[in-house]
């Protein structure tokens, strides 16, 4: 049995009695809650009555200290309004709304440069609240229950630049806010147009998904406009995404509906950096450097750092051990970053670089420059794995849209 309205076990059905009975005083507060409603948290702790109650109870509290109940009368800085890409778009051919997530011109530092991590956040609330709602109207309009929304990803152009540590920590924690408040609603996730890097970004993001959230994730290949179409209807599709859809003035890409993000002019910062912790503090003496060494054991990881230094700049390269071979003397090492100075008593580095080949890749932090003064070096750094899973989808399907 599958644990929905028409499909439950006995044991299901006597489940979601005593589940609505033990929620009769918080019942009234929630937005619509009949069997289907119920049974989405049922099915999200699977069936387990006392972890589905808890579930639903600290949603309740969620509602209450976020004021979601009229979130959509909030209106979101400027800035996020003008920059935050993705939008709802037409309609899959069961009814269910579709969502665009548009990832490559997203400017994700410059978003935490320019609102509160917390705005950000209340933002995806309301698209999350915003959906629902949206999923109320539907089953109105269509005279059937919809409940599932359609995910489309849209990965050209994911680079480096969004696997900067802040933005990343921000966005698993929207996931964890949709996972935790908005569960079993997901019904397809597409990720289309995915490059090599997209199984390291999701490396990073897998944790924060449950299980069920997993499974309806579908990485497509070169004909994903074909794969689009078999679910959603050419006239509820873009014309940028495969359909006949546009905007009333044209526009192919539905701009009214989908934001397409960009780089955030720095008129909107407003501050220089986002805070950060470190995992290690080394005193580098006047005249000399200071290395750390990781090995890679395959290509495809990228390695991420951040780093500041104390009272003056600092040097920082990357070089690669390479193996002993007839002319190669031991230790001999290949730069790969070139060396150099970077001002990080001022604003924090931070950077990514992908291992195109195994090997033992030394970071160094260099102070030979200097013949008067020690410096702190405070840094983080961190080797990112690909998912092997989608890594191995990528390869089946061939794709080859690196950026």
């Amino acid at each position: 049995m599958s644990g929905r309205v028409g499909d439950l076990s006995p044991k299901q059905q006597e489940a979601l009695a005593k589940f609505r009975e033990n929620l009769q005083d918080v019942l009234p507060v929630l937005p619509n809650p009949d069997d289907y409603y119920l049974l989405r948290w049922l099915r999200a702790r699977s069936f387990d009555l006392q972890k589905s109650e808890a579930m639903l109870r600290k949603h309740v509290e969620f509602r209450k200290q976020k004021d979601i109940e009229n979130i959509m009368s909030w209106q979101p800085p400027e800035v996020l309004q003008k920059y935050m890409s993705g939008g709802m778009c037409g309609y899959d051919r069961e009814g269910s709304p579709i969502w665009y997530d548009v990832i490559g011109p997203l400017d994700t530092k410059g978003l935490l440069l320019s609102a509160s991590k917390q705005d950000l956040l209340k933002v995806k609330m309301r698209d999350c609240e915003m959906l629902h709602r949206e999923c109320a109207r539907q089953t109105e309009k269509l005279g059937k229950k919809v409940e599932n929304i359609t995910l489309i990803y849209d990965c050209e152009g994911l680079g480096l630049k969004h696997l900067w540590k802040p933005a990343v920590e921000a966005y698993g924690e929207f996931l964890c806010m949709f996972e935790e408040n908005y569960p079993e609603t997901l019904k397809h996730l597409f990720v289309i147009k995915a490059p090599k890097l997209f199984p390291v970004a999701y490396n990073l993001v897998k944790p924060f998904l449950s299980e069920d959230t997993r499974k309806k994730i579908m990485v497509v290949g070169a004909n994903w406009k074909e794969v689009l179409l078999k679910h959603v209807s050419p006239d509820q599709l873009p014309v940028e995404y495969g359909g006949t859809m546009t905007d009333p003035d044209g526009d192919t890409k539905c701009k009214s509906r989908i934001n397409y993000g960009g780089d955030i002019p720095k008129k909107y910062h407003v501050r220089d950096q986002v805070k950060q912790q470190y995992e290690h503090s080394v005193q580098i003496s006047r005249g000399s450097s200071h290395q750390v060494e990781y090995e890679i054991l395959f290509p495809g990881c990228v390695l991420r750092w951040q780093f500041a230094s104390d009272g003056a700049d600092i040097g920082f390269g990357i070089f690669l051990k390479t193996k002993m071979g007839e002319r190669q003397r031991a230790g001999e090492m290949t730069e790969v970053l070139a060396n150099q100075r970077y001002n990080a008593h001022l604003v924090p580095e931070d950077g990514t670089f992908t291992c195109n080949d195994p090997g033992i890749y030394v970071l160094r932090f260099d102070n030979t420059y200097s013949f008067i003064h020690a410096k702190k070096v405070s840094f983080t750094v961190e080797v990112l794995l690909p998912d092997k899973a989608s890594e191995e989808r990528l390869n089946q399907l061939g794709e080859t849209n690196s950026k």
